[in-house]
């Protein structure tokens, strides 16, 4: 199996009375690991890495590498709209512990696929860790497309590609554009079986915060070729996957872990708390799944 593969976890941040809720947050890091997931994505978009202070981030960090010990990769998200911040920011993950760095297209600057080109290749080359990079043009404005890919699959230290561009032909393109070279992953927990179907080594998922097991078993059997029961795993949790996405990530992932009682439900303006009728359908989702008991 390489080294990113299966299910990596886009990390929730919990917080409570406006703060990182430290031991909230080593709970669910446990889960996730008892729950079979092969890493751990912390402070990133899941994370609302955009809401937190760089000492936050960085404790977020070294806890989320204290409590996996070695066991599963830790990739810090570390990427920004500027190339000397994303590599320092790197650097200081690197410091911390973290095994790679997921690093986001550069977003509102809107470079060129030259610029995006050498924004990575700078990150690779000066952020002393192994990279992901990150294509998810709903967010970022621009796309990263598959020919840049190629040249990125021949940059030392450029490891993998979380695909989240929504389009499967894409995702195909870029699976060929990699080659061996590179481990490409879905960014959509919805498109995950389509995806490993045509070559895709996995999901950073953010379903997997509130279902480590129930994505772990999904990916394990894609990649073992048995599809028929990464299919059956893809519509069990169907509900859960379109109810976590009614509200923007990661509104949706912070009402079910307080659903769960798992953490507060608190989240960062500018975000804010899922609205009734939408949590309703979420707690629905949970309960299909057996994850939420009780009256």
């Amino acid at each position: 199996m390489s080294r990113f593969s299966g299910t990596i976890t886009a990390l929730a941040t919990p917080f409570r009375d406006g703060a990182v809720d430290e031991p909230a947050l080593r709970a669910l890091l446990r889960r996730q690991i008892e729950g079979g997931v092969t890493g751990v994505v912390p402070v990133g978009t899941t994370g609302e890495s955009p809401t937190l202070e760089r000492a936050e981030a960085e404790r977020v960090i070294a806890v989320c590498v204290e409590e996996c010990r070695g066991r599963i990769p830790v990739i810090a998200g570390t990427g920004s709209y500027d190339t000397r911040s994303s590599v320092e920011r790197t650097r200081w993950a690197a410091r911390a512990g973290a095994d790679a760095a997921l690093v986001v297209c550069p977003y509102y600057n809107k470079p060129t696929q030259e610029g995006i080109f050498l924004h990575y290749k700078a990150v690779a080359e000066g952020g002393g860790l192994p990279v992901m990079v990150y294509t998810i043009p709903g967010r970022s404005g621009v796309n990263i497309l598959p020919e840049t890919v190629a040249r990125l699959a021949r940059v030392p230290g450029i490891a993998a590609v979380k695909e989240a561009s929504g389009s499967l032909t894409q995702m195909s393109e870029v699976v060929a554009a990699a080659g061996e070279a590179l481990d490409v992953l879905s960014g959509d927990d919805a498109l995950t079986v389509p995806f490993m179907a045509v070559g895709g080594r996995g999901v950073v998922s953010v379903a997997s915060n509130v279902a480590p097991r129930e994505m772990a078993a999904l990916t394990r059997a894609a990649l073992s070729g048995d599809f028929a029961e990464a299919r059956a795993a893809h519509y069990r949790l169907l509900p859960l996957f379109k109810a976590l996405f009614l509200e923007t990530n990661p509104i949706g992932v912070k009402a079910a872990l307080a659903l769960l009682g798992q953490a507060a439900p608190e989240i960062r303006l500018p975000l804010t708390p899922m609205e009734a009728p939408n949590r309703a359908k979420l707690e629905a989702a949970l309960r299909s799944l057996n994850l939420l008991t009780g009256a």
